[in-house]
């Protein structure tokens, strides 16, 4: 979560983008061939069981939980995705195209999330959760009278926030208007768990630096930042997931997977994440799930200080699933409501009785809130640490994950040493991310 300052002028940065663009495409074609079988896809996943799936699926699948996919759309019909997509849910307004994915994005993304593995196709963190999809305008994918027919990413993501969807995956990015801003906080007003991708082209992307919106970097193999993540954080990103080496659909044909590398990758994770937790504690508001999410990740630096390139570190939900006392705090505090420039719900409820107060005055009963959500905070900044690594700390972060002898938590105890690397940059970074 980040600095509320508009993006329309954004530093001058991509000030002339017209609907979204694809947050992550970066180096299909890395591993898996093209016209590999899809068995092969699975072998491809490393971080399935170092998160311990098994374990958590012990606990939930995801059940009860509906993600809003905003992308390229999704396809239904892949193995992994027969009964997986609620394309009747989609409203008919921003219908067009939601389960005719024209380029594999949109789809992979979906698999990730809650994809069934059927016919060894990807396996998704939370396959007893649900996803909605919505297709939306991409630059520099479409033109001409296929985009106009798509819908505009803001239209999308408030159909999104007034359905019953509890989080909204938003693998992408140039979001930079003024109306993509409210749309955003409309959202989140709404109670959704918002989360986006940082980029991969050397600056961070929008949706990912508005307020409420938990940015996603990637992380390797061995649970280092990846290097694209870090050129495009600059101190945006609140959470790291895998996003190196993940098998994608390689094309719109959906013949075959390629392997791939990206932050979108690492965002459906993250929602997939989220999706566990929230299935598992379906009371929960959405400051819980986030406060879970943050407290719970895997990181070698104190909690008050998140990193510059890995945030509050990277996604453990395992820790809250095995323990049945876990508390996720208040439920109407917004675990990042001082860099959010405060809490969304409150606003909102504060905004909701304005409007009751003034319709009341009008002899009007009506007490929605406005369709053009309240503009951005001043809110500083995100600080850090400087640290690169997505590592936990040492022996508690393997206790914390059960196994001692688990090849993922032993390793992030031994990178936990590169945190200390660019400590002493800490200050300079957090002056420059203040304002």
């Amino acid at each position: 979560m980040k600095s509320g300052t508009y993006l329309g002028t954004w530093c001058g940065r991509r000030v002339q983008a017209v609907g979204a663009v694809v947050g992550a495409l970066a180096a299909v074609g890395l591993g898996l061939a093209p016209n590999a079988s899809a068995a092969d896809a699975q072998s491809q996943q490393w971080y399935l069981g170092p998160m311990q799936t098994e374990q958590m699926w012990k606990v939930t699948r995801g059940e009860g939980v509906k993600i809003a996919v905003l992308d390229t759309g999704v396809n239904p019909d892949t193995p992994s995705l027969k009964g997986q997509v609620l394309a009747d849910e989609v409203p008919e307004s921003v219908a067009y195209g939601a389960t005719d994915d024209y380029h594999g994005h949109g789809t992979t993304m979906a698999e990730l999330i809650v994809g069934t593995g059927a016919d060894g196709g990807i396996q998704g963190l939370a396959p007893g959760a649900k996803v909605v999809p919505y297709r939306v305008q991409m630059m520099g994918l479409h033109s001409g009278e296929e985009f106009d027919k798509e819908t505009p990413a803001e239209e999308a993501l408030r159909a999104a926030a007034d359905s019953d969807a509890k989080i909204i995956n938003m693998s992408l990015g140039g979001m930079t208007s003024k109306a993509d801003q409210d749309a955003v906080e409309y959202a989140a007003s709404k109670g959704k768990l918002l989360v986006a991708s940082v980029g991969n082209e050397g600056a961070p992307d929008a949706p990912a630096m508005y307020p409420y919106v938990l940015g996603v970097g990637a992380a390797d193999a061995n649970y280092e930042v990846s290097e694209f993540s870090k050129e495009s954080s600059d101190g945006y990103t609140d959470l790291v997931a895998p996003g190196e080496g993940i098998p994608t659909w390689c094309d719109e044909t959906f013949r075959s997977y390629c392997q791939s590398q990206g932050t979108s990758q690492a965002t459906a994770l993250v929602s997939a994440a989220a999706a566990l937790i929230w299935s598992a504690h379906p009371d929960w508001t959405v400051n819980q799930v986030t406060r879970a999410l943050l407290d719970t990740a895997s990181r070698g630096w104190p909690k008050d200080e998140p990193s510059m390139y890995a945030g509050y570190g990277f996604i453990r939900p395992r820790v809250v699933l095995a323990d049945p006392n876990y508390d996720p705090g208040p439920p109407d505090v917004d675990p990042l409501a001082k860099i959010n420039g405060g809490d969304v719900l409150a606003k909102a409820g504060a905004r909701d009785a304005s409007n009751t107060d003034n319709a009341d005055n009008a002899g009007n009963s009506s007490s929605e809130p406005s369709a053009s959500a309240s503009g951005a905070s001043q809110a500083p900044g995100k600080g850090s640490t400087g640290g690169t690594s997505a590592a936990g700390s040492n022996a508690e972060t393997a206790a914390a994950d059960g196994d001692s002898g688990n090849t993922l938590w032993i390793a992030l105890g031994a990178a936990a040493a590169v945190i200390v690397i660019g400590g002493a940059a800490a200050a300079v970074l957090r002056a420059r991310r203040a304002r």
